[in-house]
């Protein structure tokens, strides 16, 4: 496994890969990972010739600058995890590398941007296209590879793969969780061991939402039902639970079984924002 910091770097080493008629996949990541990013990189290795992994804590896609200063860095380890997973590259830019000068472009994603993530963390869209099309610029792949758990995520590089014409392909990995059901998130290794337990209310408020849709009891009962479920958790604060369309991110006032559908929850455990969905209909 090689450590590239630079483009410098990875130029010549890409040319010769493009030579050797080789596809490149990347994960691009911030770090602090877990079994969900290598399940990431078992997709990459499976379906490309060489794997780039960057790991870059993007500072522009935090609206909460209290958020980036705690963000969990835990690099020692990630490259342990990456070297064990049979990763080629690891692509670690610094803030000058990939910010020479701040960026004066603004990304407006329309309606993806004011709904749901966009809606409650302003200006974070911007960030995460950005760095993302700063990625895909510079190390160039065929494939890249994100994950489930930010639903929302992955329509906004849908559509800037889409509007932008990157000649690449994208590929979504199922969200991997805990042997409770917590999804995996870098954000999990701020909790507490109280917090811990008391997150597992995202998941099972997605679960029983689910379970009700399916039996018939009407969306606005349930989300009354899962509001007071969050009340009765000392730590929760729900921030929302919608129903909605999986790439339109279009919301629905009831569960159709002929729409494809998705639920998508955000919520804070202390001060610590989680996020997760679950597909109805995929």
């Amino acid at each position: 496994m090689k450590l590239i910091h630079t483009p410098a770097e990875w130029n010549p080493l890409w040319l010769n890969h493009l030579q050797l008629n080789q596809r490149i996949g990347l994960v691009p990541t911030m770090g602090a990972l877990h079994q969900g990013h290598v399940d990431l990189v078992e997709n990459s290795r499976s379906k490309t010739d060489i794997t780039v992994v960057s790991i870059f804590v993007n500072p522009t896609q935090f609206n909460n600058p209290e958020d980036f200063k705690k963000y969990p860095v835990t690099l020692d380890s990630d490259l342990e995890k990456l070297e064990k997973a049979g990763v080629d590259y690891v692509f670690l830019p610094s803030v000058d590398t990939m910010y020479p000068n701040l960026p004066s472009l603004k990304m407006d994603f329309g309606d993806l941007e004011r709904v749901l993530e966009g809606k409650f963390r302003p200006g974070h869209f911007n960030g995460v296209g950005i760095v993302v099309s700063k990625l895909f610029h510079l190390i160039r792949p065929h494939v890249a590879f994100f994950g489930q758990k930010d639903l929302q995520q992955v329509g906004i590089i849908k559509r800037l793969v889409s509007d932008l014409s990157f000649p690449l392909q994208l590929t979504v990995v199922p969200t991997r969780r805990e042997a409770d059901g917590l999804a995996m998130s870098s954000r999990n290794l701020r909790l507490n061991s109280s917090e811990r337990s008391q997150a597992l209310i995202l998941f099972k408020s997605l679960e029983k939402a689910k379970a009700e849709l399916l039996s018939g009891k009407k969306w606005l009962e349930i989300v009354r039902e899962i509001e007071n479920d969050f009340a009765g958790v000392p730590s929760a604060r729900l921030e929302y639970l919608q129903l909605i369309h999986p790439e339109s991110f279009e919301h629905y006032v009831d569960f159709s079984p002929k729409e494809k559908s998705s639920i998508c929850v955000a919520a804070y455990i202390g001060d610590i924002r989680l996020i997760d969905n679950l597909p109805i209909i995929p």
